[in-house]
């Protein structure tokens, strides 16, 4: 609130010095009016009359003395007053001749001031024609820059919302690679899971395994680089959408301003509506000047075109890396799998060739057996000669007198019982290395057939259960391979 005239207020001890009189009265939404007095009356003797006096009064009313009046009271001061109150025709004479000539210089003034107004009126009139048609010319152009700038974010605005569809399309399409990327991990992981239920030397690091331990940090590399991708994605996604409600905002504002211009464009002196704003021209709102309007608009598509083209951008980054995780994967998969046929043909021939072997082994048990018996027999078949050996010995002991002779034949006979117990010990010898061997053969045999066993297990594991796994590439059409 603002003094407009009057003396200065005070405030404690600071004077305030303002150039309005009413120090209530604000500065806005007032407008001056002059007040007109009333005319002047005199008071005449009809206006204090007897019928205008209160019915209280005692007394009658105050009267005028003039001249009639006043000779009846007082002759000498009604002629004194006369004299005094007349005028000369002298005097009445030039009265006149003044009153014409100001009537004549009144009538003159007044002319002129009548043909100045004529002409300030004229002036006035086109003046104020010419600044309507210049604002009106003013607006239009103002309606044109804003039907340009409106359609120019109007068709970012279809671009940016064409570019997060697609950008929304590649996001559902990283995501169900990264999903499709779960089968192939859960079958590598449950191939070396079986592969650890194998027993004794079949649980060897080879190249499958080796293969399998490479397709899983493949596939687990595969989903960091797509979840990285996503995250990605989902973030520019955000600032798509961002830059989106920008544009929609400077649309909707752009449309109110173009509506109420284009209303402000079609009004004219008959237009209903008009009215008075005391004040109004004063009152300025703007925030922005022509420069930093269009600046604003050029920022906001310039910003949405960053947007595409980051969006764009990760969009092929997006098809790429899919084509690049999908021919990753293949690949491992693929030498997985061939890994595991690899591996199946080599112990295929293992275990061929350890059935072979343990075919022989068999053989040769069986003829150990034999040769074991025949050892035995042969061992039995000593103990009669010894025995005849022993029974001559033990009869020619019985000689009589000189005839305890140590002839050739009781020589021939300790050497015969001693030839006979070299062979039955040299036999014996034979026979307990034949059941060494037997057994070292059933050992053998034994370990053979736990090998045996092994490969064959180690086989179906490979063979049945996990290429039972890996028979299909487990990814649908997401993941061109």
């Amino acid at each position: 609130m603002e003094q407009i005239s009057g003396p200065p207020a005070k405030s404690g001890t600071i004077f305030y010095q303002t150039p309005r009189s009413h120090p209530w009265r604000p500065t806005m939404g007032y407008e001056a009016v002059e007040v007109t007095p009333l005319h002047e009356q005199p008071i005449t003797n009809q206006l204090v009359a007897s019928s205008y006096s209160p019915s209280i009064m005692c007394s009658d009313p105050v009267t005028f003395p003039n001249l009639v009046t006043g000779f009846e009271r007082n002759p000498q001061h009604a002629a004194r007053s006369a004299l005094y109150t007349r005028y000369t025709p002298n005097e009445w004479t030039t009265s006149n001749v003044s009153t014409y000539a100001d009537a004549d210089k009144n009538r003159n003034y007044s002319e002129k001031v009548r043909s100045e107004a004529v002409r300030l009126m004229r002036e006035t009139d086109e003046k104020t024609s010419q600044g309507q048609r210049d604002a009106a010319r003013r607006l239009g152009e103002r309606i044109t820059d804003i039907t340009f700038w409106r359609n120019e974010l109007t068709t970012e605005l279809e671009k940016l919302i064409a570019e997060s569809a697609q950008l929304t399309d590649s996001k559902r399409n990283v995501q169900k690679s990264l999903q499709d990327l779960e089968p192939p991990l859960h079958i590598a992981q449950e191939c070396l899971y079986h592969r650890e239920s194998r027993k004794g030397i079949e649980l060897v690091h080879d190249h499958v395994e080796k293969s399998l331990l490479v397709e899983v940090d493949n596939l687990r590399s595969c989903q960091e680089k797509l979840s990285q991708l996503l995250a990605k994605i989902t973030r520019q996604l955000a600032d798509c959408r961002a830059a989106q409600h920008s544009l929609e905002d400077d649309i909707s504002h752009k449309e109110s301003a173009l509506g109420i211009d284009s209303i402000c464009h079609q009004l004219n002196n008959y237009s209903r509506g008009i009215n008075y704003y005391g004040g109004i021209e004063k009152y300025d709102p703007t925030v922005s000047t022509p420069g930093t309007w269009s600046g604003s608009s050029s920022t906001r598509i310039n910003n949405s075109h960053s947007e595409r083209s980051k969006s764009c951008q990760l969009r092929s980054d997006a098809d790429s890396l899919i084509n690049a995780v999908a021919t990753s994967v293949w690949d491992c998969w693929s030498n997985t799998n061939n890994a595991f046929n690899n591996r199946a043909s080599e112990m295929l021939e293992a275990k061929s060739k350890m059935q072979l072997h343990l075919h022989k082994t068999q053989q040769e048990i069986f003829d150990v057996e034999k040769h074991i018996e025949l050892l035995r027999k042969a061992i039995n078949d000593k103990s009669n000669p010894m025995k005849v050996a022993h029974t001559r010995l033990e009869a020619r002991a019985h000689r009589p007198g000189i005839e305890m002779c140590r002839d050739n034949a009781h020589l021939r006979l300790v050497e015969e019982v001693c030839t006979i117990q070299d062979s039955i010990a040299t036999l014996h010898r034979k026979l307990q290395e034949a059941e060494a061997q037997h057994q070292q053969l059933l050992r053998t045999k034994s370990q053979l057939e736990s090998n045996l066993k092994q490969k064959v297990d180690a086989l179906f594991i490979d063979r049945e259960k996990c290429m039972g796994l890996r028979r299909s590439f487990p990814v649908n059409n997401t993941i061109k391979y």
